[in-house]
């Protein structure tokens, strides 16, 4: 019997091991393998919105559905009152256009807020420390919904419905 218990204490240690190593993954595919005290090699840009909705920082900067950056900090312009975002793209794609477009857009009808890139055409590159001019903000769901239903789709005023034009063709004007 005294043959068998270090095996049993050998398979449980590789368990332990095991699991640890699965936890270190998770950790790391969570933080989409960055952590703050590696350096990542990126360049940082400014956007302003007027709305950021959802947006938070670490999520993702993506051209054409591909992560290229990431927002590292969001602030209050206090003058203008509009929002700053700051963002982080990873300096293998320097060559972005200074004309470059930004909009804050999300995953499917529910899904994560990031921001969205649209390249432009100018030779020129966007440099450290630049600000993306070319901005859509957040689209509010609940405040276009709300818009929508309380609207009644149309005028409300009571009024009845204009007889249709006389230069309108006759399949128009059913």
């Amino acid at each position: 019997m005294a043959s068998r218990a270090p095996r049993i204490e050998f398979a449980v240690g590789a368990f332990l091991l095991l699991a640890l190593a699965s936890l270190l993954v998770l950790a790391l595919g969570s933080t989409n393998g960055r952590l703050g005290w590696f350096g990542s090699d990126s360049y940082e840009v400014t956007a302003r919105f007027t709305n950021l909705g959802p947006l938070r920082t670490n999520a993702p900067v993506k051209v054409g559905g591909v992560t290229i950056g990431r927002v590292s900090g969001i602030g209050l312009d206090p003058v203008k009152l509009d929002s700053v975002v700051t963002l982080a793209i990873d300096s293998r794609y320097s060559d972005l256009p200074a004309d470059t477009s930004a909009a804050i857009l999300t995953s499917g009808l529910l899904g994560e807020s990031y921001v969205g890139l649209q390249p432009g055409g100018d030779p020129e590159p966007l440099r450290e420390g630049d600000e993306i001019f070319l901005t859509q903000s957040s689209v509010d769901l609940i405040q276009m919904v709300g818009k929508y239903m309380f609207s009644g789709g149309g005028d409300n005023d009571g009024s009845t419905v204009e007889e249709p034009a006389d230069d309108l063709p006759a399949y128009l004007q059913d």
